[in-house]
């Protein structure tokens, strides 16, 4: 063996460090995150109102009760985001012909503010749209109704949104439906009601990927009863790891490998950081505590609540407590069932150093610390939600000739 050789032999090359990993994941697999919400922003900042609305910088936004957005498209691209979900969201207390029309209305301002950026993003209704969006160095922009009020308990009223770009529909948000219940409502069915299991069937057979986030756990599993397609969680958390009820419980973790479907993991601190959700709990106790003492003297329930907080410092959510939500899923689920879905513009902040859209390499930095391969990354990054957006493309390519289900018009549904 010559000296070059023998000097090879004895150097390795170096292996990747774990930034090294994550950068080379990242720029195979860019982020596709399951959920943001510029689009409610619109709303309560513009009114709607946004041609001129300048959403390359939003950091200079901060005004009035209003704090500096989390998302743009600078932060965006640095943030190595390939491919959005977009959140339709309107309130679950609007009545639901409001709740029709006001989803509408995001749809349509979602969709202007796609438009007016050409360069950066672009509309995609299908897997291969994500797919060429990305190869032409743009953001993939999908739409995601969050919560069923937005179809006004009509199946034609789901078909007609899935006509104007609606790719998901999260089955409930905060409040409990006439067909299923909320996570965080008094239950009223069970789960899902007669009807709310044809609602997963018709989105099923259109298309339009189921999303549990919000739903009870017996909605859940009605949902994977009924699913023959793969669900997502847009924006949930493990509750294995946090106790909030929004989180997914093993019993559903351990279904997803035979559903094939994606937990797409939060950033939202309070759900991901159980000492915090605790803080805030008690922080809520503690105020109800003081107006039942004080009723009528405000100012003496503020300066004591004051004191609390002075004397309870509330715990800080970090970047670990997120990867510590995907370790969980990956040794409960497996790594083929794990996304991320970090609601930004939708919560406070995110956890120190992930306040807002930026964050997304640090987070794959740290999980490539812990041992997570390329692969891996480029799975939870990117490649299991395609795939589950693939299969339920395919099952409904598949249901071409099935007739739509049919409730009478009108009328109150037979459940």
């Amino acid at each position: 063996m010559g000296v070059a050789a023998l000097a090879l032999a004895a150097c390795p090359l170096a292996a990747q460090t774990p930034r090294e990993t994550a950068e080379a994941a990242l720029e195979a697999a860019p982020v596709w995150d399951g959920h943001n919400d510029v689009p409610i922003q619109l709303r309560a900042r513009f009114d709607n109102m946004i041609n001129s609305f300048d959403f390359r910088d939003t950091l200079d936004m901060a005004e009035g009760d209003h704090d500096a957005m989390h998302s743009d498209l600078a932060r965006l691209d640095r943030g190595e985001v390939g491919a959005q979900w977009w959140s339709v969201y309107v309130s679950a207390d609007l009545d639901e012909p409001m709740a029709v029309q006001q989803t509408i209305e995001q749809i349509d301002v979602t969709k202007r503010l796609i438009a007016r950026y050409p360069d950066s993003l672009k509309m995609a209704l299908t897997a291969a749209d994500v797919e060429a969006a990305i190869a032409d160095g743009k953001i993939a922009s999908l739409l995601g109704m969050e919560g069923g009020h937005s179809i006004g308990s009509s199946l034609a009223v789901l078909r007609q949104m899935y006509d104007l770009g609606a790719r998901y529909m999260t089955i409930t948000h905060g409040k409990t439906l006439d067909w299923a219940d909320s996570a965080t409502d008094a239950p009223r069915h069970g789960g899902l009601n007669a009807f709310g299991m044809d609602v997963i069937r018709e989105m099923n057979r259109i298309g339009m990927m189921v999303d549990l986030s919000h739903v009870s756990e017996e909605a859940m599993h009605d949902a994977l009863d009924a699913a023959r397609a793969p669900v997502i969680f847009s924006h949930s958390g493990a509750r294995g790891v946090t106790g909030h009820l929004r989180n997914v419980p093993d019993s559903v973790l351990q279904r997803l490998p035979l559903n094939g479907g994606v937990v797409m993991v939060v950033a939202l601190p309070w759900f991901i950081n159980e000492d915090l959700r605790n803080h805030s709990a008690n922080r809520a106790a503690e105020e109800a505590r003081l107006k039942a003492l004080y009723s009528g003297l405000p100012d003496q329930v503020e300066a004591l609540m004051a004191k609390w907080d002075a004397e309870n410092r509330e715990p800080v959510s970090t970047i670990a407590d997120m990867a510590d939500h995907i370790d969980h899923i990956r040794n409960v689920a497996g790594i083929d069932f794990i996304g991320i879905g970090g609601d930004y513009d939708g919560m406070p902040h995110g956890p120190s150093g992930m306040e807002d859209v930026t964050g997304y390499p640090a987070l794959f930095e740290e999980l490539a610390r812990r041992g997570y391969s390329q692969e891996d990354l480029e799975k939870i990054s990117m490649r299991n939600m395609m795939r589950a957006m693939r299969e339920a493309e395919a099952y409904a390519a598949s249901q071409a000739g099935a007739a739509p289900i049919e409730y009478p018009a009108g009328k109150p549904r037979d459940d």
